[in-house]
Formats: C-alpha cells, structure tokens, sequence
C-alpha cells in the first residue's frame, strides 16, 4: 500500500489502550485514528493481511468497543523508534464505531464536571532530567492551551518509586505518570504497592519505558492503565495526559 493510500483519511492522534481477543495478556496502544482505521504501537508479528480483533478502551473514559480489522501495513521498529500496523475496518458497523471514537478525540474544552475544584497534580517518577523536562513542557502546554490558564496544574517529581510512594501518601494526586526502570524502588514494584493501597489504587498510572514487550506485558499486569513506549511523541503524551485526566 502506497503512502497516499495510507493516508487517504486524516489521522488524529488518540491514545487508547489496545487489547486483543485472541491475545489475552498482550495490550498495546493506538498512536492515531482515522475513519477508515487505526495505526498501532506494537512489536506482535503481525503481517500484512491478517485479520485482527481487538478491544479499544480507555481508563475511567471508554468502555471496550470491539473492532475487527485486517492489518494494511507495517512499519518496521528502525533504530530506537516504535513499530507498529495501519489496521484498515472494512464493515459498516465498524466504520461507525470509529466514527463516535474520532467525535470524542475531536469536541474539545474541558469539561467543568471533570476539573476538580482545586485543579489537578501529577506526579512525575523519573530519573533523567531531560525526560523531565519534556514531559514538563507538554504539561504547561496542557495548562496553558487546553485548560486556557484557569485550573491549576500542580507538577511533582520523585526520582525513584520509594520518594514517589512518599509523595502518594502525603498528597492527593490526579495522575502518575512513571517510568519503569528506577533505583531504589522501581516502577513495577511502586505501581504494586499503588494499586495494593486502598487509599490509592484507583489513581491513573502511565509508564513510559524504554522497555520491550516482556516489561510491557508485566507493567499492564500490575496494574498500569497506559504504556507508551520511547522515545514517545509529544502528542502521545499530551493525548494520554488529557484522556487520563477528562480533559476532553
């Protein structure tokens, strides 16, 4: 399939958590949408003409929608960069299916019943400070752009798991966004201890690792609602950040 055909309908980036009929402990990410299909972040063997079916869903947001779709095409994992499959639906009842999921990535705002009264905190846990200071800029951006400056936005760090739990018991927080490879604490062990506390279990966690897919598949069982692989996207992680926050 030639790239203009890839692109015949215009993609939106819309992070969902992806899971597969067939495949019960393997969960992956959509990185964009389209009326007529969806592009997945994935490292499963799939090849081109096989039919898929999945479960689209998002924490707290969306329930599973079932869509069967055969795979289009494939890109590669070049490098350190992601790979993944352009999955085409060829149903009516699909299409439709597709079509309410691209009506909620697109009707922007926030919406007031989702801000909590006095604003969101999120806690990032990572180590390097390069990564930090990305995912600082696409808060503020979040702040600034989608939240127009009128809700705050608190941003927290750890360097570990062991000073983020710390942080979790002394303070309400909105979302935990952790990488999973940590001194100290890592992330598998502090995302057990989170979804083990009654008082925290049900806050939103995103990992963000640079880990394959055995340390995707062990995060998704202990309890991460997300995995996003890096080097990630600005958009991806914006993305996730809204849908886990109901920022529409």
């Amino acid at each position: 399939m030639s790239g203009a055909e890839k692109r015949h309908d215009e993609r939106f980036p819309f992070v969902l958590k992806v899971q597969y009929a067939d495949r019960r402990q393997v969960a992956d990410a959509t990185e964009n949408l389209s009326r007529g299909g969806i592009f997945i972040q994935t490292e499963q063997p799939w090849q081109i003409g096989d039919v898929v079916p999945l479960s689209l869903s998002f924490p707290g947001l969306l329930d599973p929608i079932e869509i069967v779709g055969k795979v289009a095409w494939v890109r590669p994992a070049l490098g350190s960069g992601v790979g993944g499959v352009g999955i085409a639906v060829e149903t009516d009842a699909d299409r439709q299916r597709l079509e309410k999921l691209l009506a909620l990535s697109t009707d922007g705002g926030a919406t007031p019943a989702a801000v909590p009264p006095t604003g969101f905190r999120v806690l990032i846990v990572e180590d390097n400070p390069h990564i930090i200071e990305m995912y600082s800029y696409v808060l503020k951006k979040l702040a600034a752009n989608d939240l127009q400056g009128r809700v705050p936005l608190e941003v927290h760090f750890a360097p570990d798991g062991h000073h983020a739990l710390t942080q979790l018991k002394d303070n309400t927080f909105n979302l935990l966004m952790t990488d999973l490879y940590m001194p100290v604490m890592d992330g598998f062990q502090l995302v057990e201890k989170i979804r083990g506390d009654d008082k925290l279990k049900t806050i939103p966690i995103v990992a963000i690792s640079a880990g394959g897919r055995d340390a995707q598949e062990k995060a998704m069982a202990v309890g991460v609602d997300i995995y996003l692989r890096k080097p990630v996207r600005f958009a991806e992680v914006l993305e996730t950040v809204k849908r886990l926050l109901h920022i529409k």
